[in-house]
């Protein structure tokens, strides 16, 4: 699986680079996650990663973007394992499950009926407060590692792929 994450960020840095010179290094890319970093993720979340997020993680653990940089992906920035976990503490304080049992969202049927799960993995943002999230805990018509946007000011929580490395796969076939 590590060789189809190295693939696939090989390929993100071939298409950056032939619309920008030097977009490998305004992407800001941070060293491979260690397996320390992998274990605190997964106790403060309390989930289980899936291990396409792991290979993916394990070349690059996200992005710098306290200057300037480039978008991985669509206009989205990859969050290094630090910042996925303050981005799931804020978004935990900012819901309290129990008052979002009946909420009225437009929910895609592979997820479970909320505006926010705790067992959703934020690991990208695109500045305004939206998330592409990991569903490690999706309802029985979907799977584990599926993937999903988080709008802050959306009901809209559908799949956008089944897994990490297809998202990156539809993103890297777009045209830009």
């Amino acid at each position: 699986m590590v060789n189809q994450a190295e693939l696939l960020w090989k390929r993100i840095i071939e298409k950056g680079s032939s619309m920008e010179a030097g977009f490998k290094e305004k992407l800001n890319l941070q060293p491979g996650a260690r397996e320390e970093d992998f274990q605190l993720i997964e106790t403060v979340l309390g989930v289980t990663l899936p291990e396409e997020m792991k290979s993916f993680y394990m070349i690059y653990n996200g992005q710098n973007w306290k200057s300037e940089f480039e978008c991985f992906v669509r206009n989205l920035t990859l969050s290094p394992i630090s910042e996925i976990i303050d981005n799931w503490k804020f978004l935990q304080e900012e819901f309290d499950p129990a008052e979002f049992d009946d909420v009225d969202a437009d929910i895609g049927k592979e997820l479970k009926p909320v505006l926010w799960n705790p067992k959703w993995i934020p690991i990208a943002e695109n500045g305004g407060g939206d998330y592409l999230c990991i569903d490690t805990d999706p309802s029985e018509a979907g799977v584990i590692g599926q993937i999903l946007y988080y709008w802050h000011d959306w009901g809209d929580r559908s799949i956008r792929a089944k897994s990490l490395f297809e998202f990156i796969e539809i993103c890297l076939e777009e045209e830009n």
